[in-house]
């Protein structure tokens, strides 16, 4: 394995990838790929491609071989699946009456977009601007907390991720980002991730309550610090905080005039069973990224929601995109939105999220190798160890069991080499759901015994 930090998600430099295409894939496929690795610039987390995609509809990837499988990934877009068909309908209208709304000019979609997430969002949130991409979204809202504070100190999380750019790649704390980068924004200041299963060093606490008095105490020795980011709940590995450091965490930014923002990029539009993730804990930002599932997964659509005495920039621009009103990427926003709505999905997610708990939590009083589970609303991370006692990551497992769910017609994110992610899209069926964690199941079940049968011949 290459000296690639584990983080974000599984690397295209593993030889069990390889040996996964070479049983897997045919001819006509990898002449896609190879023309792929040719044509696009090289990174690990992506070119060169695992597969060849051919259609997507519901909840499933159908490839170019005609295999369909379950996506529990979906990069966080498809909180109402692929190819739904009010999305699409949206998108093919808007695509012949207006397909491009250039600068100056406003239209009647993104403002009505811009209307429908204001009356989602709680008060005091009740200004709006939009962006192509969630990456640029933080940089606005770090823009906009310097002209509102004349301070450009940040606070944020080590191993954290903000997106790729240079300004959200200096308050990210992820690793396997931020190599061979040089230089990143001054007053960048990093504290520890929450972290509720395995200590991050020898002694650390588990308690978040001991991480809001760390936090505490830098924002009383640095009067400079103009913002603080997080994702309310970290999307990579599901680490959710306590009420009690959510609490302290708004008091000690609106006590030292700090901006409290709040990356939703991954996590907003009912993926967690609410609106956004930060409702489960009665506790209001000063700024809210959005973006991902924004675009129905469709359309690359992001936006910033702000308090109304933010509203402070007006001599300047802090984001100006091309596309920033774009009239397709909010028709199909709109419909997304519409979707979650008719169909109720935000019930539905706390039902199906209750069924889900139950069947992992079966799955780990079986396997001892489950160390934990943490769940809420329809994203879930399984974090498999060697031992539970020593809570030693079991990433070799992980990755056997991500090619073998693979293979059985299971996709899903595998976060900081052990933590096997699950986020399925909220228009799934209880049957679906049902049958995605059994294809777990027998992928787990095969990889364990495949590991018990080799230490007894080792033996």
């Amino acid at each position: 394995m290459h000296n690639v930090p584990r983080g974000e998600g599984d690397i295209n430099l593993s030889s069990l990838r390889t040996s996964w295409q070479e049983d897997t894939l045919s001819e006509d496929s990898y002449d896609l790929l190879r023309r792929d690795e040719e044509a696009f610039l090289h990174q690990s987390l992506s070119t060169p491609c695992l597969n060849v995609i051919e259609r997507a509809e519901g909840p499933f990837l159908i490839d170019q071989d005609g295999r369909r499988t379950y996506d529990f990934h979906g990069n966080a877009v498809h909180q109402v699946g692929y190819g739904h068909p009010e999305v699409v309908k949206a998108v093919q209208e808007q695509l012949v009456q207006l397909p491009f709304s250039p600068r100056r000019y406003t239209n009647e979609q993104a403002v009505t977009l811009a209307e429908r997430l204001l009356e989602i969002a709680p008060t005091p949130l009740s200004k709006v601007l939009f962006a192509p991409g969630a990456t640029s979204a933080v940089g606005m809202a770090l823009k906009l907390a310097r002209i509102a504070t004349g301070r450009h100190k940040t606070m944020s999380m080590w191993e954290s991720f903000h997106g790729a750019s240079l300004d959200a790649l200096s308050v990210g704390g992820e690793a396997h980002f931020r190599r061979q980068i040089g230089p990143l924004l001054p007053g960048a200041i990093h504290i520890p991730p929450l972290s509720t299963y395995r200590p991050l060093w020898e002694g650390a606490s588990l308690d978040d309550r001991q991480l809001a008095a760390y936090i505490e105490y830098t924002m009383e020795q640095d009067g400079e610090i103009g913002a603080f980011i997080m994702e309310p709940i970290r999307n990579t590995d599901v680490q959710l905080p306590s009420q009690a450091f959510m609490n302290k965490l708004r008091e000690l930014c609106t006590k030292h005039g700090v901006q409290l923002i709040f990356d939703e990029t991954a996590t907003a539009f009912g993926r967690t069973g609410k609106w956004f993730a930060f409702q489960h804990y009665d506790v209001v930002p000063d700024m809210v990224i959005i973006g991902k599932g924004l675009g129905g997964g469709v359309f690359p659509m992001a936006g910033l929601l702000a308090a109304d005495n933010l509203n402070v920039a007006t001599d300047t621009s802090i984001g100006h995109y091309t596309h920033e009103k774009s009239p397709v990427g909010a028709a199909a926003s709109l419909a997304m939105i519409h979707v979650i709505q008719q169909e109720q999905l935000l019930e539905k997610t706390a039902t199906l999220s209750q069924l889900m708990r139950e069947q992992l939590e079966s799955l780990a009083s079986r396997y001892e190798q489950i160390g934990d589970c943490r769940i809420i609303g329809l994203l879930c991370g399984v974090e498999l160890v060697t031992d539970r006692n020593t809570k030693e990551k079991a990433t070799n497992l992980a990755e056997r069991v991500l090619y073998n769910c693979l293979s059985r017609g299971l996709s899903f994110k595998l976060s900081k080499g052990n933590v096997l992610q699950l986020c399925p899209p909220l228009t799934i069926t209880k049957e679906q759901l049902l049958e995605a964690l059994n294809l777990l199941e027998l992928a787990l079940q095969d990889e364990i015994e495949k590991e018990t049968d080799s230490d007894a011949s080792y033996t």
